[in-house]
This record gives C-alpha cells, structure tokens and sequence, in this order.
C-alpha cells in the first residue's frame, strides 16, 4: 500500500484526484489533503508519505518553493498542474512524473505504477528528490544567449524584463540596452532561476527584484525600475503580490 498526500490550491482539483485515486488506484491511501505549501510541509514532516501530488500553481509559494524548504526526503513527486508550460521544468528535476489537468485516469494509473515499481528498488531510489531540491536552490548566475558571432552569458542580475516576440525574445539590460536573441520566451522560463523571475504574462518574464510599482487593475502593471510598464496577466495576480510581499 502507497501512502499519499494530495497539496493543491483549489479544493474540486485535489476532490477530483482523490476520487481518481479511489475509483482507479485500489494500492494507495489517501493520508490528506492540504491547501497550501505551508500546510503540505507540517503534513509531509508529520505523515511521511510515500508519493506527494504537488500543484504546481499555488498561491503566496509555489510547488517548487516547497521543495527547496524540505530536508531528508523520502518520497516521491508526481506534479500536477493545468498549465502544459511546467512539463519540460518538471521532467528537468526529475520528477517521479507529471499529470496535466484534467487528469487522465490511464496516466494516474501509470504515475502509480512506476511509483510502486521505485519503492519496490529501495529507499536509495529517493536520492533523486534530494537532486531535485538541490537543482532547484541553486541560483543561476550566468545566461547564455545566442548571438550571430558566438554567445553572451549575460549576469541575471543585469537583466529587468524579457519581452516575447514570437520566435525571438528581447532582453532588456539595467544598463538601457537590450539584446535580441532567437530563442523563445519558453526556452529561457526553463533556465531563469525561478526565484529571481517570474512570467508576468504569456509575453513577459520579469526580475522581482526590479520592480518599483505595481498598478491595480484586472490583472494590474507592474512599473520597472526603467519605467517599462508590463501588463499583468489576471490569473498571475495573486502569485505575483505574494512573491512581491516577501
């Protein structure tokens, strides 16, 4: 039997998994369901489950937020989200694996499946977590961007905003310049630390630490320090004030 511990947000997402689970996964146990990151971590010290399913959209810290506070784990992520964006960032930190909403019943069944299949090998099979939380508490100092006579590795702390433009992104640099570069939007959210930088808007990626305002509105502006204003996208709203706050 599978212990497992259900950490989402909104509270039809985490029913819905866990009538999943009970129609389609007879070997786990449902020990919970948490709200929020910081009750999934009192949970996770005091219950230990074997399998976390972790939204990765959560308000005030997100799914990766929580895994960069835990310590000794011996469990195993199955991430969770609607947003297809975290794919490619969840399969980088080697997450057992990742159930795009709504979620299938085949693909739980499977999640479920390998999960057991990894118990089954022994507790030395957890030290991939261990990577996971590691990857994710290092800060990325240098970025490389592609240019037509090499390439620049640009200091994240020189960057204020990227701007999507279809199959190019520009970079706009504290100094007033910025440079232009042929990969996208998406392909630089995978390697910008995740807590320096946060997508504002399916067009932008800004640095947190360079916002100087922030405007109310439907989903609001944000006013950087160079006083570029970004639309806020109404579903960001929430996270971005919480990551702004601390």
């Amino acid at each position: 039997m599978l212990n497992a511990l259900i950490v989402d947000d909104e509270i039809l997402g985490a029913k819905t998994l866990e009538s999943l689970l009970k129609l389609h996964c007879a070997n786990v146990n449902i020990m919970g369901i948490v709200y929020s990151a910081d009750e999934a971590e009192k949970s996770i010290n005091g219950t230990l489950p074997d399998i976390v399913f972790l939204d990765i959209e959560m308000p005030f810290a997100n799914g990766f937020d929580l895994l960069q506070r835990l310590k000794s784990p011996s469990f195993d992520v199955i991430f969770t989200t609607a947003y297809n964006e975290y794919a490619v960032k969840a399969i980088k930190h080697n997450a057992l694996d990742y159930l795009l909403k709504p979620i299938v019943p085949d693909e739980l069944v499977a999640a479920i499946k390998k999960c057991e299949e990894k118990k089954n090998k022994g507790p030395n099979e957890y030290k991939s977590l261990e990577k996971i939380i590691s990857t994710l508490s290092q800060k990325v100092h240098k970025v490389p961007v592609p240019s037509p006579d090499g390439i620049v590795y640009l200091d994240t702390d020189s960057i204020v905003y990227l701007q999507g433009d279809i199959n190019y992104t520009h970079i706009h640099l504290i100094q007033g310049n910025k440079i232009t570069s042929s990969k996208t939007l998406k392909d630089f959210e995978q390697i910008l630390p995740v807590k320096q930088f946060f997508r504002v808007h399916k067009a932008n990626i800004i640095n947190l630490s360079y916002v100087s305002k922030y405007l109310k509105g439907d989903g609001g502006e944000v006013i950087m320090v160079d006083g570029s204003a970004l639309e806020v996208s109404r579903h960001k709203k929430a996270e971005l004030l919480a990551l702004l706050s601390q």
